[in-house]
């Protein structure tokens, strides 16, 4: 009989859950626009930029904290970070403040993400951990497909003031519902020494998913940011329609991905997450074509939700729950990483040879990952043969 996956702890979680979403995708187009029609467009460069920037540092040094002081600390920390400074975003104009609430919010968002995302995974049966980490996907994913939208809707009809003290209060409100969830790991009989961030990444086990899995993170940054540049402005609601489905394809590619590798094993999903991902670049690249865009961001979304999936469950199953914030920070490093990096890079390449070539060019360099998937997958067949 398969273990209950909707335990009343992972219940509770979800409320912590949901509170720092909403807080952080709230805001997340909200602060930089203040920031711009305070200080102009550098200002909300650098609004973005400080909270990501502490968001990557953050999770740096956050799985030490939680093996030093359990999970619920941490998380409370993080969820106050995020919270008590948006209280006051609208205290001051000036971009010295502006960045100053940003660096603290990105610190909050990675201890809440890394702390959060390792005591999640103890809550997970680990017979399930597949289709638990999709709905824990689906849970945080939902705050985020709202909030971005209606953060910017409500500025319009009442002002940053009264979204940035909504966004806060989100993650302040969900501090309490922290106390009743348990610190530790349950007590097994893995070994309890904690693998840390450094010595994660010169692990093969853990380093080839996190390589895989920013390839692709670093694709769908590229999407988000330069989808509704290349494509002709004609065709605006072809640009609103693609990036609805990308997500909507990760979401429900996630979850059968989650079910499956449950069943039949996450290592042998890791490799066609990867190839359709690289795939569906390669279709977007047509951007005069409204089907292949579509189409492709749809091949990309699935292909996308399978390695979230896939790496992350892969990644959990390596290692003792007391490595847990490790493969949290690793799994999000590459997430954020990958996505900045891709942004950046992308949009240097455009540059020089344009929007379609730089698209193409995008899906074989992606297929570099396959080394680190096929040694990944070789590895485990051999060790399951021997």
């Amino acid at each position: 009989m398969r273990p209950p996956l909707l335990t009343r702890p992972l219940l509770l979680r979800f409320v912590s859950l949901i509170g720092a979403s909403i807080s952080f995708f709230l805001l997340l187009s909200v602060v930089p626009a203040h920031a711009a029609e305070t200080g102009g467009g550098g200002a909300a460069g650098l609004a973005t930029g400080s909270l990501m920037l502490a968001t990557v540092l953050g999770e740096l040094i956050t799985p030490r904290l939680v093996a030093r002081h359990g999970y619920r600390a941490p998380l409370m920390a993080g969820l106050f970070l995020l919270g008590a400074p948006a209280l006051v975003l609208t205290a001051s104009g000036s971009t010295a403040w502006i960045v100053a609430v940003c660096l603290a919010r990105g610190l909050g968002f990675a201890f809440t993400i890394v702390a959060g995302g390792a005591l999640t995974a103890s809550l997970i049966p680990a017979e399930r951990r597949g289709e638990g980490l999709a709905v824990v996907g689906v849970v945080s994913g939902v705050p985020s497909l709202i909030g971005l939208p209606l953060g910017l809707w409500l500025v319009g009809r009442v002002g940053y003031g009264p979204v940035a003290v909504t966004g806060g209060a989100a993650a302040l409100a969900a501090i309490v519902s922290v106390l009743g969830l348990p610190d530790r790991p349950a007590p097994s009989g893995e070994s309890n020494e904690s693998v840390g961030v450094l010595r994660g990444l010169r692990t093969g086990a853990l380093l080839r998913p996190v390589v895989v899995f920013a390839t692709t993170a670093t694709a769908a940054g590229i999407l988000v940011t330069f989808l509704p540049l290349a494509v002709p402005s004609a065709s605006a609601s072809v640009v609103t329609v693609a990036l609805f489905v990308q997500p909507a394809a990760a979401t429900v590619s996630r979850w059968a991905a989650g079910r499956h590798g449950d069943r039949h094993g996450s290592a042998r999903l890791v490799l066609p997450g990867l190839l359709l991902s690289a795939a569906g670049v390669l279709v977007v690249a047509a951007t005069g074509s409204a089907v292949a865009v579509v189409t492709g961001t749809a091949l990309f979304g699935a292909g996308f939700g399978i390695a979230q999936n896939a790496t992350l469950t892969l990644m959990y199953a390596r290692v003792s729950a007391s490595s847990y914030g490790t493969v949290s920070a690793l799994w999000n490093l590459a997430y954020d990483g990958g996505m900045g990096v891709g942004a950046a890079a992308f949009g240097v390449l455009a540059g020089l040879a344009g929007y379609a070539w730089a698209f193409a060019a995008t899906s074989v360099l992606m297929l570099g990952a396959l080394a680190p998937a096929l040694r990944d997958r070789h590895r485990r067949d051999h060790h399951h043969s021997a």
